[in-house]
């Protein structure tokens, strides 16, 4: 369990990601209806627009966008090297680009813990490099100025109430990676983020080096893995030590007329689903899956009714949290393996037999 101002919460857990203050279609009633213990919120993208001095003054994040529950936000870096198309990056921060307007910008570790400092988010993320997973070089050096960066961040954190999270990075290098480690467990931080992963890297170097973390990070403080959002993939994560998960996938999918099941995933856009009477999922209890058919559903998003992406955001959603619901209570239990092995011979089912 993590403790936080704004309430407990129970891993593991998967955060929906509010980019830009919200959940994507998805309104705060549903997501507290649904579940959702914590929400992840993007730093980059707040302090671009409207601002993190305009959301302090309006209260905080909490009061701003009406959620009275935790919220995590990370620290922006990811941003500005994945979007920005001109960036400078050197040991003291980042130089960089607004994708939305071509205004210049400086990003540094302080400047990133004071947006998140403003904000008011419960858990609060150091300031990294995110390298090319394969690039040994490069990750040598990123990973020096991250530990920097993470040191400076330590340093520039007043809040009490917020915990601050650092960020093991290092690639797919094992040595790299125990570096990373023993730095950051070195400096006593709450928890420790996984960065670096779902970028580009095969699931095998994914699974390895989260192997090796669950061996270097605390076992009494939580693990944060970045960017993961496959069923399985979480699945794999949490029997490696994971408590904490978040992903865009769950709504970007069902925006593009996916849908997750717990016979692997659909999608509702095929014609063989024109006159499906089912639900998405007989299993589950959601607002969709409850009132409306696969046909009416798919007529939707052939329509482009934002209707149609909700309520598919709201069945992948409810889905991602009730995989973890029955995580937790496989792992209470003791037999999270078996259920595990399970549930991901159910789901791979469907992709084996080459049903869309």
């Amino acid at each position: 369990m993590l403790r936080t101002l704004h309430g407990d919460v129970l891993t593991p857990v998967f955060m929906p990601v509010g980019t830009q203050a919200t959940v994507k279609a998805v309104p705060q009633r549903d997501l507290v209806e649904l579940g959702a213990q914590i929400i992840l919120a993007n730093t980059y993208h707040l302090y671009l627009r409207p601002g993190d001095e305009l959301i302090a003054r309006l209260g905080g994040l909490h009061a701003f966008m009406r959620w009275e529950r935790p919220i995590l936000t990370d620290s922006g870096g990811f941003q500005v090297f994945s979007l920005s198309e001109l960036r400078k990056i050197d040991d003291d921060g980042v130089t960089f680009k607004s994708h939305l307007d071509g205004s210049m910008h400086r990003l540094t570790p302080e400047k990133s813990i004071r947006i998140q400092e403003n904000l008011g988010a419960d858990i609060i993320m150091c300031f990294d490099e995110c390298p090319p997973p394969t690039d040994r070089e490069y990750n040598v050096i990123a990973l020096a100025r991250t530990h920097a960066w993470a040191v400076r961040c330590r340093e520039a954190h007043r809040r009490s109430d917020q915990m601050l999270f650092g960020i093991a990075q290092g690639g797919i290098f094992r040595d790299l990676r125990e570096q990373s480690a023993r730095f950051l467990t070195a400096l006593d931080f709450p928890g420790y983020a996984i960065g670096g992963l779902a970028v580009g890297e095969s699931k095998e170097d994914m699974l390895r080096v989260l192997e090796w973390m669950d061996e270097l990070l605390p076992r009494d403080k939580p693990r944060y893995l970045m960017g993961v959002g496959e069923p399985i993939d979480l699945l794999n994560a949490i029997a490696r030590g994971v408590d904490m998960a978040d992903c865009v996938l769950p709504t970007r999918l069902a925006r593009h007329g996916a849908a997750f099941t717990r016979e692997g995933r659909l999608n509702l856009r095929n014609c063989a689903y024109a006159e499906d009477e089912r639900p998405i999922d007989p299993e589950c209890a959601c607002y969709t899956c409850r009132t409306f058919s696969r046909a009416y559903l798919r007529h939707l998003l052939h329509a482009e009714e934002w209707l149609g992406m909700y309520l598919m955001s709201v069945h992948n959603l409810a889905f991602m949290l009730d995989l973890m619901r029955a995580a937790r209570n496989a792992i209470l239990e003791g037999r999270f393996a078996a259920f595990a092995g399970e549930w991901t011979m159910r789901y791979q089912r469907r992709a084996e037999q080459g049903v869309a």
